[in-house]
């Protein structure tokens, strides 16, 4: 593979962790964040979320929420996804904070407000290698079966990305021709390091 990814949602949990173990198991050199002030979880209610900082092991979360309610938080699909995204990576990251990371290629989003997100920390950053990173949202609801989808969409996207000669010649084509076959749309914009 020849580019270096980074796959973005709010609390770095469902959407970024499905594509970021899809893509690790695929042989990509992927990473995953979140764009969020905390990390949300759902909880006995609406009202009611679990709300961790990044960087908390998802371990943690997985004890504590197996303590708390184990019917609850295995029902709704949120035990295994702890147990998914803790063989993946050790903790939730914020993107914000992810400058000692390096540089990516190309950074995938799963919503349009994470991807304004994403734009605008890349704009405010100082950019001394102007090296092209392109950022591209494909949107995705924040459930367990749409972020399967998504991460086999973006998968499938990610890997004609890698088939052309360069991108940044290429990007309207890979995109548009994306858009006829999935019948979904895609946002992107290019911004520099």
């Amino acid at each position: 593979m020849k580019f270096r990814y980074a796959m973005v949602c709010s609390s770095n949990q469902n959407r970024s962790m499905e594509a970021h173990f899809i893509f690790k198991r695929q042989g990509f050199d992927v990473s995953s964040y979140g764009t969020g002030t905390h990390v949300k979880l759902p909880g006995p209610s609406l009202r009611e979320p679990n709300v961790y900082e990044f960087g908390t092991p998802y371990k943690h979360m997985l004890d504590e929420l197996r303590r708390k309610d184990p019917e609850l938080y295995k029902r709704n699909g949120i035990l295994p996804m702890l147990k998914r995204n803790a063989s993946v990576k050790l903790a939730p990251q914020r993107w914000q904070e992810n400058a000692a990371d390096g540089i990516f290629d190309v950074v995938i989003t799963f919503e349009e407000k994470v991807f304004d997100m994403v734009v605008e920390d890349l704009h405010n950053r100082d950019h001394v290698l102007l090296k092209s990173v392109l950022i591209v949202n494909l949107e995705v609801k924040d459930n367990h079966e749409e972020a399967a989808i998504g991460a086999r969409l973006t998968l499938d996207f990610c890997r004609e990305l890698e088939a052309v000669e360069s991108w940044e010649e290429s990007i309207d084509e890979v995109i548009s021709g994306f858009e006829k076959r999935h019948r979904r749309k895609l946002l992107y914009n290019i911004s520099y390091y």
